[in-house]
């Protein structure tokens, strides 16, 4: 990702990314992702205003589906072990 260049943090032994860059990751995807869907509200639309309505809505609610969603495969591997 882009700030991996920019950012030099340290590597667990296991050559495994810490979980800052994962943290910076998930936020740099939600961030590509809701850029995404304003530019398809907006070319739909034709409007800017419509556009980035959508978009604000879109990056809450997919933030809360995402949580249920963990929530739901959490409990599905502790049931599984």
């Amino acid at each position: 990702m882009i700030l991996d260049r920019y950012l030099i943090l340290p590597r667990k032994k296991s050559g495994a990314a810490p979980r800052s860059i994962s943290v910076m990751k998930s936020i740099s995807w939600r961030v590509v992702g809701t850029i995404d869907t304003v530019i398809i509200s907006w070319a739909i639309t034709g409007t800017w205003q419509w556009a980035l309505s959508i978009g604000g809505i879109e990056v809450v609610s997919k933030m809360i589906l995402y949580y249920f969603h963990e929530r739901v495969w959490e409990n599905y591997t502790k049931t599984s072990r």
